[in-house]
C-alpha cells in the first residue's frame, strides 16, 4: 500500500480539504494502520497534483490555504487498488519478529518479555476499544464509518496477538520451572 492511496482514500471518504484538514483527518483514521508524518503528506499531495489524482485550489487568505480535491482519475486509483489482485503482501511484524527471537533468551528473560508483549497488546486492545466507542457514537445506523471494517481487523487481530503472547509466555515460564527443577 502507499501513503497515496491512503490519502486519495481519506479525501474520497470525507471530500475536499486543505493539507492541514487531511492531515488531521488522516491521523484520527488511516494513521492508525499507515503511519505517515505530516512532512510526508505535503510532498505527496504536490505528486498528486501532478499527475492529475486530485485538483488544488486557493482558498484565499492571508495563508495560501489550498483545497485538494479527488479527480476521478484519483478515485479510479482507488478502486483499482481496492479490487486488484495482491499475490504477494511483504509484512513486518514486529510480534513475530519476536516469536523467532525469544527463543534465543534463557526461558525466565524470554517468559518477561513476552509478558511485556502481551502488556503491549493489552495497552494498544484498551486504546482501540476507546477508538471503536468514539467511532459507534458518530455512526449514522444505515452506514459504515470511514474505517469501521479496518478497526474491526485491528481489534481481532490485537486480541489475537495479546493471547497469542499470554500463551507464549506461559509456554515459557512453565519451560523455565521444568529447568530449574532438573537442576
Amino acid at each position: 500500500m502507499s501513503l497515496r492511496i491512503a490519502l486519495l482514500g481519506t479525501l474520497a471518504f470525507h471530500g475536499p480539504a486543505s493539507g492541514y484538514e487531511l492531515a488531521k483527518r488522516f491521523d484520527a483514521s488511516v494513521n492508525y494502520v499507515w503511519q505517515a508524518k505530516h512532512s510526508q503528506i505535503y510532498p505527496e499531495l504536490a505528486k498528486m497534483v501532478q499527475t492529475g489524482a486530485v485538483t488544488v485550489e486557493d482558498a484565499g487568505g492571508g495563508r495560501g490555504r489550498k483545497v485538494y480535491t479527488v479527480t476521478d482519475s484519483g478515485r479510479d486509483e482507488i478502486a483499482h487498488w481496492a479490487g486488484a489482485e495482491d499475490p504477494y503482501r511483504s509484512i513486518r511484524n514486529g510480534s513475530a519478529l519476536r516469536g523467532f527471537l525469544v527463543t534465543l533468551l534463557p526461558p525466565d528473560e524470554a517468559a518477561a518479555a513476552m509478558r511485556a508483549e502481551e502488556a503491549r497488546h493489552s495497552l494498544a486492545l484498551a486504546g482501540l476499544l476507546i477508538l471503536e466507542k468514539e467511532v459507534d457514537a458518530r455512526t449514522a445506523p444505515d452506514s459504515p464509518p470511514f474505517g469501521e471494517y479496518a478497526l474491526d481487523l485491528g481489534l481481532r487481530t490485537t486480541r489475537m496477538l495479546q493471547q497469542w503472547a499470554a500463551d507464549t509466555a506461559e509456554d515459557l515460564e512453565r519451560r523455565a520451572a521444568a529447568g530449574e527443577a532438573a537442576q
